[in-house]
């Protein structure tokens, strides 16, 4: 089957031929509904094959090659150098190959005598990650998680029930009314006359998860406040410092460590001292260990501070850029994903805390999986460590992968794909046609096509038409890119990003360089089809010129 299945992967390669299948959407569905046995009129009977579920089956074999061959043939592939949207690494052949044992053995990580390795496994992960943040192994704790949002989650939902407790470390609101939760006494947000209820706090450039999941746990109200960023999309100390001035209560601030978008690395070290001015200031005791710690015995001073490097995590692999995240062991809490900047399958997130003592709100006792003489006797239970019960096996291909590669390793793949992006902005400076949005921090290269001021829109009436001379409206702009990273997805010769900055939120394109493998030449000819595309849409034309052979 394993056979069958790679055979069928480099038929479907071919077939594609590209980055991305060519047609755009409707090519697409129906070459995937072909394949899945589906016709494009209604489903067909059941009693017949030409169905995802016939009465009979058309066989193990037939079914895995073609539906892998399809998959295959409708992919985006991150391992070629020209799809290059969004961070979506081309996972290494030995975290997949790991990644295939893990599928075959099926461990559970929610009771010890599902996983007895894997719980061995995902531990020294963690401790590992742990000590490369700079906490302490022996005190830190953490997870595997599905990725950025879930750790932003588990982030939040630590420091939101920190926040509740008090000196004793119980819940500072006092009992809840029978069937009711502590935490929603009086509504979203409400923590009692005399006790401000928590608030989030982040940059303009936080990843969208965090505002989600400040709803799921309803501290979002008060909102969400909002820190404006500098020219480089990070967050302005002393803004954030006057807002938490402005705030007599409990605060969950959260840092990014790689923004989505420019790469922007938050100054987490500035931060973490004002989060713990703020604690200070609201009565916390100071504790020598941790500069930036919210425990029980602080009280009503409550700050936690997360730091969301889902993307630029990785960098801690790499000696050079390493300390870009200075400050990162002062979080109360930290988010990775290695299926970015650590080349896994997706998913291998990360959540770590510095301590292992907040997480009483997961403490869970379910007699069938984690019983607690089992426990007292050595069976380790990681029940109480996730949002999830049924739990895969993810630690071990990271696991697979620290051990082939080492750090050098690794950080030698960061360093490559630091250099492409490098290399990347000196060719879009030097070409007139292309304009580069912020210098480069990691991976990511945020620009945009410009038209030649000799065209005019034809297309455009009223002030802000161009002239035959004049300059293109900033409309037509936002048009011809938007329209340009269209073209070539439709023609599948590329896979190129979208993002919009600024007050009229202009339509810039943007490059994510994770392929190690990828040549400065493949980034040139990538960043010179961009152009020639534009090219040919500001003159009012049309292009599904053929891929690059």
């Amino acid at each position: 089957m394993v056979d069958l299945a790679l055979a069928a992967l480099d038929d479907g390669r071919r077939i594609r031929g590209g980055p991305l299948p060519a047609g755009g959407p409707p090519v697409v569905r129906a070459m995937t509904r072909a394949a899945l046995g589906l016709t494009p009129a209604d489903p067909a009977p059941p009693d017949s094959t030409g169905t995802l579920l016939p009465r009979t089956g058309i066989g193990p074999s037939a079914a895995l090659t073609g539906l892998v061959e399809a998959l295959a043939a409708g992919s985006a592939d991150p391992a070629d150098p020209w799809c290059a949207a969004h961070l979506h690494c081309p996972p290494l052949a030995v975290a997949v190959a790991a990644d295939l044992a893990v599928s075959a053995l099926n461990p559970s990580l929610d009771s010890w005598d599902q996983a007895p390795a894997a719980t061995t496994i995902e531990t020294e992960v963690v401790a590992t990650l742990a000590a490369l943040v700079g906490f302490d192994p022996d005190r830190a704790t953490g997870t595997i998680t599905t990725g950025g949002t879930e750790s932003n989650l588990m982030g939040l939902f630590l420091g939101r029930d920190a926040a509740r407790r008090g000196p004793t470390g119980q819940d500072a609101l006092g009992p809840a009314a029978p069937g009711h939760d502590a935490g929603h006494q009086g509504g979203p947000g409400h923590r009692g006359a005399d006790r401000p209820a928590p608030r989030v706090f982040r940059s303009a450039a936080a990843h969208f998860s965090i505002d989600r999941a400040a709803s799921l746990l309803a501290i979002d109200a008060p909102p969400v406040l909002v820190i404006e960023t500098d020219d480089r999309h990070r967050m302005r100390v002393e803004a954030l410092r006057h807002a938490l001035a402005a705030h007599a209560g409990p605060a969950i601030v959260v840092a990014t460590a790689g923004t989505t978008d420019a790469g922007a690395v938050d100054p987490l070290r500035q931060i973490a001292a004002v989060v713990e001015e703020h604690r200070l200031r609201l009565g916390g005791s100071q504790d020598p260990s941790r500069p930036s710690g919210m425990e029980a015995r602080s009280g009503r001073a409550a700050c936690w501070f997360h730091v969301d490097a889902a993307h630029g995590g990785g960098a801690l692999l790499s000696e050079r850029l390493a300390g870009l995240l200075d400050g990162l062991d002062l979080a109360d809490s930290v988010a990775l994903d290695l299926h970015k900047l650590g080349w896994q399958p997706a998913p291998a997130g990360v959540f770590l805390t510095a301590r292992d003592d907040g997480w009483a709100s997961l403490a869970t006792r379910a007699e069938y999986l984690n019983p607690e003489d089992d426990e007292a006797a050595g069976f380790t239970s990681l029940l109480g460590r996730s949002l999830r019960t049924t739990r895969r096996a993810d630690a071990f291909p990271i696991a697979v992968t620290l051990r082939a590669l080492g750090r050098d390793g690794l950080g030698a793949r960061v360093d490559a794909c630091h250099d492409l992006a490098q290399h990347a902005a000196r060719t879009v400076r030097a070409d007139p046609r292309l304009e580069l949005a912020f210098p480069v921090t990691l991976s990511t290269l945020v620009f945009r096509y410009r038209p030649p001021q000799a065209i005019s829109d034809p297309t455009a009436s009223g002030p802000t038409a161009s002239g035959p001379a004049g300059p293109p409206s900033p409309d037509r702009v936002d048009r011809i890119n938007a329209r340009l990273r269209r073209e070539l997805l439709v023609a599948g010769r590329a896979v190129v990003g979208r993002t919009q900055l600024g007050p009229r939120h202009a339509v810039f394109l943007k490059l994510t360089l994770l392929n190690p493998d990828a040549t400065t030449a493949d980034v040139d000819a990538l960043l010179g089809l961009i152009a020639e595309t534009g090219d040919v849409l500001a003159a009012g034309g049309s292009t599904r010129a053929r891929r690059r052979s």
